[in-house]
């Protein structure tokens, strides 16, 4: 089974928090990594400087469709990062655990 890492930006740790524990609770995926972010960006014409939330998704192939639906579903932006990172490579155990984690 083939890893997939999924990451998207959130405003505030408990909008994450909350799709994170309904996420792992429901195996669609098996961790969900959540680090405080600086992120500069152009919105509406001005450019943003703001404190965000980026999480990184860890979950295998066949529940990537269903992740990025849940992301698109319960997000608070209007456009909403989802960004696909392709794994070629990966520890045994690691992957074991995945797996086993989203079963």
């Amino acid at each position: 089974m083939k890893p997939v890492i999924i990451i998207s930006t959130y405003p505030s740790k408990k909008s994450i928090s909350i799709v994170a524990n309904e996420l792992v609770k429901n195996k669609i995926v098996a961790c969900v990594n959540i680090s405080k972010i600086s992120s500069i960006y152009s919105w509406k014409g001005k450019i943003e400087n703001t404190s965000e939330y980026l999480a990184i998704f860890k979950t295998v192939r066949k529940n990537k469709a269903l992740l990025k639906k849940k992301i698109k579903e319960t997000h608070p932006y209007d456009v909403p990062e989802i960004a696909e990172i392709d794994v070629t490579s990966i520890n045994k155990p690691y992957l074991d655990w995945l797996i086993k984690s989203t079963n």
